[in-house]
């Protein structure tokens, strides 16, 4: 059962709503209904909360549109509680490409303000009486809506815009770090400040804002991920999967049993194997696939009903750093590597780690 509910594809990506994002309406509804509020105001907070992340939506496409422009694609845009983030295959290295990428997404936001800024009467706003203001505004309706609304688009500029890596703001950072140092060195000291700025949100939203907390959670661990996994593809650069995978590994025949391959899992340390035929790759067996089919089948049953055939191979010669970023995404994490369509090896994520610590030591 997948965590997120599938909205659609527009223009080519995925949205969707992960189920962490209805806790927002269930606070919603906490606090109207504590504040002794009525039913309208909670149907507008409601419909202000949509507003604002068909805005947080525009925002991500924002990233996702313009990384379009420089080859990039994205899985996915997944709206949170806290915002919405964009899936991109991977960030380009070219500081200008990352410049351009992070700073479309508050342009929209921008965008987004000036066009509700026609339609909104904020001279009605600007009044000096603080008690009128806060009558003005004290709940959202149908007078002070595109108000809100056009106040939170700025606020999202400013916001996005801190240098809290992997913030908008921290990304522009780093891409402007880029071209004074390498890549590995503006990462490490954009994600330094990121920490830092997280552990000021944190300490922060102890005390004003609950969900600053989150966010500065959300940042810290984001800041610190990115951070390796840069230092680690620096590690890998200029190997090819050749370098890394591994050449003895056990092979299997689609016309071989599950009772087979139990024996082999039992006798060996591997527990996934390549189905070949003729020197070819042509399945993927996996022993989750194995134990359920054992549940429902006799241990003589043919693995060529169990195996998977929407398998991707790799070819010997492609950059390591690639299949790299495929692997910690998680998409795939077994693969049968190629060489002019010959099974020559097999690659998975314990095996690049290894890789990495045995080059990082030599490198040392």
């Amino acid at each position: 059962m997948s965590a997120s509910l599938n909205l659609g594809r527009y223009a080519g990506i995925k949205v969707q709503i992960h189920w962490t994002f209805w806790l927002l309406f269930l606070f919603i509804g906490f606090m109207v209904y504590s504040n002794d509020g009525t039913l309208t105001e909670l149907l507008w907070n409601s419909l202000f909360i949509f507003a604002l992340f068909f805005c947080v939506v525009l925002h991500e496409f924002g990233h996702a549109l313009t990384a379009r422009k420089f080859g990039v694609g994205t899985r996915s845009i997944t709206l949170l509680p806290i915002g919405g983030v964009a899936s991109l295959n991977e960030m380009p290295e070219d500081p200008m490409q990352e410049f351009v990428i992070a700073i479309a997404g508050p342009l929209v936001n921008v965008a987004i303000a000036l066009i509700l800024y026609l339609f909104v009467p904020i001279d009605n706003f600007l009044v000096d009486d603080p008690e009128v203001l806060e009558e003005q505004l004290s709940t959202i309706n149908a007078a002070n809506f595109l108000f809100y609304l056009f106040s939170v688009n700025v606020a999202l500029v400013v916001f996005n815009l801190i240098p809290a890596f992997p913030m908008d703001g921290g990304r522009i950072f780093r891409a402007l770090l880029s071209t004074r140092m390498s890549r590995v060195q503006a990462t490490k000291t954009a994600a330094g400040l990121g920490k830092f700025m997280a552990l000021l949100f944190f300490l922060f939203g102890l005390f004003f804002n609950i969900i600053l907390t989150v966010i500065a959670v959300f940042i810290y661990f984001g800041a610190h991920s990115e951070n390796i996994m840069i230092q680690q593809i620096s590690i890998l650069k200029g190997n090819d999967i050749r370098d890394a995978m591994i050449t003895d590994f056990t092979t299997m025949k689609p016309g071989d049993t599950l009772q087979d391959a139990v024996d082999r899992i039992l006798a060996s340390t591997e527990q996934d194997f390549i189905i070949a035929e003729n020197g070819k790759p042509v399945g993927i067996l996996f022993m989750n696939d194995i134990a359920e089919a054992l549940h429902s089948n006799s241990r003589d049953t043919s693995i060529d009903g169990v195996m998977k055939t929407d398998f991707v191979t790799l070819e010997a010669g492609d950059p390591l750093p690639g299949v790299y970023r495929q692997l910690r995404r998680g998409d795939r994490n077994f693969f049968p590597v190629v060489d002019n369509g010959e099974l020559v090896g097999v690659l998975d994520m314990n095996n690049i780690n290894e890789f990495l610590t045995l080059r990082a030591a030599y490198d040392y």
